[in-house]
């Protein structure tokens, strides 16, 4: 059954090289295993496999979520190594100083070296 299957995060690359210059230099991730021309992070316990395709960077939606403790403090260190965060200023979505509050959780997006819009999560007492 699904439910008890574990499960991979994809993260389409259309340039893999910096695709893994950005992760590991820059967000700090390990790889794992490198195989099929992609590479594999372990993140939590949970794979994420950042692999090659043309398609990168064309979803609008978000392609992945860290769950944090301390969204504030991974904010500033991903700032410190060289991530820009997204602003955002919308009807039911609002950053200050690139985080967004509502909904039980405390947020902040970024996009990767692809384009792709990965985020930092943080659950909070609502």
């Amino acid at each position: 059954m699904l439910s008890t299957a574990p499960i991979r995060a994809y993260i389409p690359a259309s340039n893999i090289e910096r695709a893994r210059k950005f992760y590991e230099q820059v967000v700090g991730l390990e790889p794992a295993e490198v195989y099929a021309g992609g590479v594999v992070y372990i993140c939590g316990g949970a794979e994420v496999f950042l692999y090659p395709t043309p398609n990168a960077g064309t979803s609008k939606a978000s392609q992945a979520f860290w769950q944090v403790k301390d969204v504030e403090a991974e904010v500033a260190d991903l700032k410190a190594r060289g991530v820009v965060f997204e602003e955002y200023s919308m009807p039911g979505l609002k950053t200050k100083h690139s985080i967004a509050t509502g909904g039980g959780a405390k947020a902040a997006w970024f996009k990767d070296s692809e384009g792709n819009i990965m985020a930092v999560v943080q659950r909070v007492p609502s």
